[in-house]
């Protein structure tokens, strides 16, 4: 087992914290927290053990999970990498992308291994259906959410859109080509509600919505190819698949047939994927464990973490621009 300790104990720390612990994959040694006084608190009552250093807690495990606040984590990881430990770090990888970029580079120097917590991409919704993804030509993701004061510190863009970006930077084999983008501040001092359209050298266009002041949670893609539709529904873990093939000279009485202005005749069908129920952030952090043990690439690479920054930033640039 990999012994494992936590940077940081608040709200998604406490739930790494008792993930890890679960864990068959992982020995939780302990956590820091740079309140001491909340830090005491956490290891009152769960029981964990704590560390009043981080450079205690990194010499005492293989792995170190970053779940600091986000201006943070370039500093948790370079001490972190520079001692020798694989870094496990949530999203959004870094305040900046140069910050992101150096990540990189110490990771590839002191030949350790890094994931991102971009943990959309382990919905069972998503896994259920991205091998049938190919080749989207349009894209079009909305991700709503109550307004919750934590996570205001930054725009929606990192707080919530950078989890579609990533996911969409994920099966669009293709580099962003230009982005067109539009915030409003409502609540907070910075873009509550965004829209993006990013377009990709192959032509494929995404259209990206998010907001945390809406009145009801929704977190909703579809996805458009020849012969194809797909919807992900990463909030109630169900998807759907409505393909289209030629249609057979004699139809039978119930196939769905649709005839084009040209005659060519489709027929309509449905696929419906299984839908495997998971712990999505179990499996993003045993996938992690995995990878380090294998010696292979985890599934959410730092250079993915880092390229889903970048197009955030793009997208907050032409906000700003405009």
């Amino acid at each position: 087992m990999l012994k494992v300790g936590v940077l940081g104990a608040g709200h998604l720390g406490k739930i790494h914290l008792r993930l890890l612990n679960q864990s068959e994959k992982y020995e939780l040694v302990g956590f820091y927290d740079e309140n001491a006084e909340y830090a005491d608190k956490i290891a009152a009552e769960f029981g964990y053990k704590r560390f009043d250093t981080i450079a205690k807690l990194i010499h005492a495990v293989d792995v170190i999970d970053i779940v600091t606040p986000t201006l943070s984590h370039y500093k948790c990881a370079k001490v972190s990498i520079k001692s020798g430990k694989h870094v496990f770090i949530e999203k959004p990888i870094a305040t900046t992308v140069v910050e992101a970029e150096e990540i990189i580079a110490l990771a590839k120097e002191y030949n350790i291994k890094g994931q991102v917590g971009h943990v959309e991409r382990f919905n069972p919704a998503f896994i259920a259906v991205k091998d049938m993804i190919e080749s989207p030509m349009f894209i079009e993701t909305h991700r709503l959410a109550e307004f919750n004061p934590r996570g205001t510190d930054v725009p929606v863009v990192l707080d919530l859109m950078i989890h579609d970006i990533d996911a969409i930077l994920s099966v669009v084999k293709s580099k962003v080509k230009a982005v067109h983008a539009s915030g409003v501040s409502v609540l907070s001092q910075s873009p509550d509600i965004a829209n993006a359209r990013i377009e990709f050298e192959n032509g494929c266009v995404a259209n990206i919505t998010s907001s945390r002041i809406s009145m009801k949670n929704m977190r909703k893609s579809r996805f458009f190819q020849k012969d194809a539709y797909i919807s992900v529904d990463y909030l109630d873990k169900i998807c759907e698949v409505v393909k289209m093939k030629d249609a057979p000279e004699v139809p039978g009485d119930f196939d769905m047939i649709l005839q084009n202005a040209e005659g060519e005749k489709k027929q309509i069908y449905f696929a419906n994927p299984e839908v495997s129920p998971n712990n999505a952030i179990l499996d993003e952090l045993e996938t992690f464990a995995d990878a380090i043990e294998n010696n292979t690439t985890p599934i959410v690479t730092l250079e993915d973490g880092t390229e889903a920054l970048r197009v955030a930033y793009m997208i907050i640039d032409s906000m700003e621009s405009r």
